[in-house]
């Protein structure tokens, strides 16, 4: 038991540490993200020192059922790829213009306006997509609308890692938390709707009184033309998006798994645009981009991350910490907080494997209230530190690239006065819920 929890200690201290002193490093011209190599690591010691069991690990990755992490890789990255084409037709950005020239001078009109399409963007997208699209054009109007960027930064994250856990497909902590406990896409949005809408309003009234005065400045730049590369292709993009959608809440009903139907609406995209590039004669550039930028190191972490789960349950140790927290009347708000804040020692996506896990031990009754609360924890404990979430880390590293400082304290300022507040909201909600 000491064995597996120090060296899952010392994998989860040293990604910490590299994601805040070095997230990436530069081979040549490639560049690797430091923190899935580091849990790649941690994973291989444990298999190779016999602490995890390699037979029942290759048994869990070949399993059929929900808790496959293969399966679960394959739904959010299909998923992905279906918005970030969409961002690569220039969609969001279009979104984006369309909404700051609707705000006209009022930075308050744009920060309400920039929350509300963040939050519905996300809703049906994915966070992580957001934040990579929208971060960049906030930047650039700040710069030279000469105004704070810092309010819309916020409001961008908040937004995106708030209106994440409204639909499952949302979060990749989401899809793993529910399939873990069969919870299909319609019983999910059931329950999580009115949480997620409680923690949306009160994380936008928090924002709003931290950055109210800034606010009342009025705005001088102007929107930029707003383009979208290809029409015909966006259509397509958008339609395989919808049905995708709609499948996947029905999906449960006639007997389709969720990581089939976005597998087949990612692979209808591939077809349909190659059919609509062949006919026009045209490069399907997107495409290609789009594989590019599919969050691909997702697989070696998250299945590195499942090794270690898998040798801290072997060794009783999520047994035990599961006596720890106990179950009860306060199970909402003990998994709750607990996944809130473990997300932000140890990132929010090992957290949903390792509170998987720890849920296995919790009674019956109170099971499903726990995972609820988990995929609460998850979502709201991005937004407390850098260290919350990938999409942390991704934006942190968008802000550096565009020169704007945003360092650990001021992310925790904003995280503790938001995050909180917001995380207590939904948890009261579910609580009377269930």
């Amino acid at each position: 038991m000491i064995a597996s929890i120090v060296i899952c200690a010392v994998t989860c201290v040293a990604m910490i540490v590299l994601i805040l002193v070095k997230p990436s490093v530069k081979i040549g011209k490639i560049s690797i993200d430091t923190y899935w190599v580091v849990a790649l690591v941690g994973a291989v010691v444990l298999l190779a020192s016999g602490i995890a069991n390699a037979k029942e690990v290759g048994k869990a990755l070949i399993a059929d059922t929900a808790i496959n992490p293969l399966k679960i890789l394959v739904l959010f990255i299909s998923m992905t790829i279906l918005s970030i084409y969409l961002d690569e037709l220039g969609f969001f950005s279009y979104l984006a213009n369309v909404t700051l020239k609707h705000a006209k001078t009022s930075q308050f009109k744009l920060f309400l306006y920039l929350y509300l399409i963040v939050s519905v963007l996300t809703v049906f997208t994915s966070n992580d997509v957001i934040i990579l699209s929208f971060t960049p054009f906030i930047c650039y109007f700040a710069k030279n609308a000469k105004v704070n960027p810092v309010p819309y930064l916020a409001a961008e994250f908040v937004a995106a890692n708030t209106w994440s856990m409204a639909l499952i497909i949302g979060n990749p902590t989401n899809i793993y938390l529910a399939t873990a406990y069969g919870v299909n896409f319609l019983e999910y949005v059931k329950v999580m709707a009115l949480p997620t809408l409680g923690a949306g309003i009160t994380a936008f009234l928090m924002l709003f009184l931290m950055f109210r005065k800034q606010l009342k400045t009025p705005i001088n730049g102007e929107p930029e033309a707003a383009v979208i590369k290809d029409k015909i292709n966006l259509i397509i993009g958008l339609v395989l998006l919808g049905v995708c959608t709609v499948m996947l809440a029905v999906g449960s009903y006639v007997g389709v798994e969720m990581w089939i139907v976005s597998l087949s609406a990612a692979v209808c995209l591939f077809v349909a645009i190659g059919i609509s590039s062949l006919a026009r004669k045209q490069k399907p550039i997107e495409l290609a981009k789009c594989l590019k930028r599919a969050p691909w190191q997702l697989i070696p972490f998250v299945l590195s991350m499942f090794v270690l789960i898998i040798g801290l349950a072997q060794n009783g140790v999520t047994e035990g910490l599961a006596k720890v927290l106990g179950d009860g009347e306060a199970t909402v708000f003990k998994y709750g907080y607990s996944s809130f804040l473990v997300a932000n020692v140890i990132n929010n996506i090992p957290m949903s494997v390792l509170f998987s896990s720890i849920i296995e031990s919790v009674s019956a009754e109170f099971a499903m209230p726990a995972v609820y609360a988990a995929i609460i924890g998850s979502n709201v404990g991005a937004f407390l530190t850098p260290i919350g979430a990938l999409a942390g880390i991704m934006w942190s590293s968008i802000l550096k690239e565009h020169g704007l400082k945003f360092g650990y304290t001021s992310f925790l300022k904003i995280g503790v006065s938001v995050a909180i507040p917001a995380i207590s909201a939904a948890l009261v909600i579910l609580w009377a819920l269930i």
